[in-house]
């Protein structure tokens, strides 16, 4: 049996971001993880991106996990456009208005992935374990996991960071609240004949939002495209031309008339938030605790930050002599990440009800609520800072 002070349950970047944070300390650490920690990338970008802002850039390089992520894989922006269609509302910001040049970079999510883990073989306190978990079992002092390779570990501490349908939060029964968004998410790969300029571009449809995300190459871009469910069924059967035709009429041809790169794929969108994070023995972060509509990129980020907030709670405890595993030593790092999930959700909610339909009166406030706000230099650097994670 292996003896672990923490085992995170789930390889993918917020778990392994957890690992890594927690690499520097004395702590005994295992990420088990049912699939590979690992994956061969092909010559094409992966479907599956996301913004990175500059706060977790930042302590990405503080973790050393920077430097194993290919250049050529991490397409930095810019500049950052929005705009209602057929419509006068729009907002540019730009990274000068900050004096940074960047305002955060577009990353598959494989490569990151990839990153942290060659970062984590490094680090003599974590094991990476790759293997299933067939059963749970709590007790006062300790939790023991049954593995499908017949191996056993025990933690003080066990962290589920296994997506949306987490194992570890339906062990621990913490309530969930969810509610279907009655969207699905688009997502593919396109070619532009106009450069993208490293602008990360976002468009409100009545239907719902279509973002193009910046990569590498300047005329290459993932692109998320959210609507009413019925619509993103009519728009998943149309011909590969028809639908770059209907994205390029979406976003009146701001990048030219775009063409497919890859297939697609769509996502139901649900959001989800567990009223529970942790309990004796136990915690749960990122899409375990909470998943959001991508209408503004921060999903990611946000499980990222509960990671690392996460490690610094559990350093500090350890420093401090303190038990890792009780409820009343984790409820400061419970607070304080629901609370800022909670403000996180109620902005998405808050936006796709203003920017849902076509009303007129709607159309009107938000249009007039973009141009007022593109004004307004000391708002616009509080949303910069908020969407850069400052």
């Amino acid at each position: 049996m292996q003896k672990m002070d923490v085992v995170i349950i789930g390889g993918g970047m917020v778990g392994l971001t957890l690992a890594a944070a927690l690499g520097q300390s004395t702590l005994r650490v295992a990420v088990i993880s049912h699939s590979a920690f690992t994956e061969t990338l092909s010559a094409a970008p992966s479907l599956r991106v996301s913004a990175i802002n500059e706060a977790n850039h930042e302590a990405l390089e503080r973790l050393q996990v920077w430097q194993y992520l290919p250049a050529d894989r991490v397409a930095p922006y810019q500049h950052m456009h929005v705009w209602d269609k057929d419509s006068f509302g729009h907002i540019h910001f730009d990274a000068s208005d900050m004096q940074r040049p960047k305002l955060g970079h577009i990353i598959e999510n494989q490569v990151l992935t990839n990153a942290l883990a060659e970062q984590i073989q490094h680090l003599r306190n974590v094991t990476l374990i790759e293997a299933g978990v067939d059963k749970i079992l709590a007790g006062d002092q300790e939790t023991m996991l049954m593995l499908n390779n017949d191996e056993v570990v025990s933690c003080r501490l066990l962290v589920g960071a296994d997506g949306a349908n987490s194992m570890v939060r339906r062990h621990a029964g913490f309530p969930e609240t969810f509610r279907d968004y009655d969207h699905r998410a688009i997502v593919a790969t396109i070619r532009t004949p106009q450069p993208h300029e490293a602008c990360a571009r976002q468009v409100f449809t009545p239907d719902g939002p279509l973002a193009f995300l910046p990569l590498n190459d300047p005329h290459v871009c993932s692109v998320v495209w959210s609507q009413q469910t019925d619509k993103a069924e009519a728009l998943m059967a149309l011909s590969d031309t028809d639908f770059a035709h209907a994205m390029t009429a979406a976003c009146n041809s701001e990048l030219g008339s775009v063409a497919l790169e890859s297939d697609r794929r769509a996502f139901t969108l649900t959001m989800r938030y567990a009223r529970q994070w942790a309990d004796n023995g136990v915690a749960i972060i990122g899409d375990a605790a909470h998943t959001i509509h991508p209408l503004a990129g921060q999903g990611a980020n946000l499980g990222m930050q509960d990671a690392l907030v996460l490690a610094d709670h559990l350093v500090q405890l350890h420093e401090n002599g303190l038990p890792l595993g009780r409820y009343k030593h984790l409820r400061a790092f419970e607070r304080a990440r629901k609370t800022e999930a909670m403000k996180m959700i109620a902005a998405m909610d808050g936006f796709k009800a203003l920017f849902d339909g076509d009303n007129p009166l709607k159309k009107l406030v938000r249009s007039t609520g973009l141009a007022v706000t593109n004004e307004l230099p000391l708002v616009k650097r509080k949303l910069i800072e908020q969407a850069m994670g400052f």
